[in-house]
């Protein structure tokens, strides 16, 4: 079935990867101790204070660049510090789903560049996207902010919001997508909101091509 979709934004974390690979945890620790560490914030006050600071800004980066004024590309070089090989291989199943999709597409994360780049090319699918656009593009604003969407959508090319669909695993930032005139799909083996959903993104072809858009 033919449909207007021409451009596929895809989130990365959980998005690109299932969660149950269990990566978030790894990225929570690195978080915690930044807030420790490098802050000074008392051990048993940081989960406290990332939870609150996720919750109200979107990202716990955003939350503290406003409260804390920590330097960005420091957060981010900090946070991003994990070793993933020993979670992340190639994925043929799902580079075949992607290289059937005609639609040019580009990873849109709130996390960083290396971070999406060292992800994708675990994974043997870095050469299926045409570039990715992640929080510093944004800057100073991320997902769920309307501002973050409409940089980004700049960055492609301004295409009409209604041919791009945007995949993501949170409710939270699609629900802005939404109200931006873009369509929509979350990417969650439980779906948490109102939005369309397929369990993994390999049921992408399958979906795209049963929707009319």
């Amino acid at each position: 079935m033919m449909n207007q979709i021409s451009i596929l934004l895809i989130d990365l974390d959980d998005t690109v990867y299932p969660s149950s690979l269990n990566i978030w945890p790894l990225f929570m620790e690195r978080i915690q101790s930044y807030i420790h560490e490098v802050l000074g914030v008392p051990l048993e006050e940081t989960a406290e204070l990332q939870h609150r600071l996720f919750v109200q800004y979107g990202t716990t980066l955003r939350g503290l660049q406003v409260e804390r004024g920590v330097d960005m590309h420091d957060y981010l070089n900090w946070v991003h510090s994990v070793d993933l090989s020993d979670y992340m291989a190639p994925d043929p199943a799902l580079r075949k789903a992607l290289e059937s999709l005609p639609q040019p597409k580009w990873i849109y994360t709130n996390a960083s560049v290396a971070h999406a780049e060292n992800v994708l090319g675990l994974m043997n699918l870095r050469d299926l996207f045409v570039d990715i656009i992640d929080v510093v593009a944004t800057a100073p604003y991320c997902k769920p902010e309307k501002e973050s969407y409409q940089i980004a959508l700049n960055l492609i090319g301004n295409p009409k919001p209604e041919h791009c669909l945007f995949l993501d695993d949170r409710s939270i930032n699609l629900d802005t997508a939404r109200q931006l005139g873009i369509h929509t799909l979350q990417v969650k083996p439980e779906p948490d909101g109102d939005h369309p959903y397929i369990s993994h993104l390999i049921h992408l072809p399958e979906y795209l091509n049963k929707t009319p858009y």
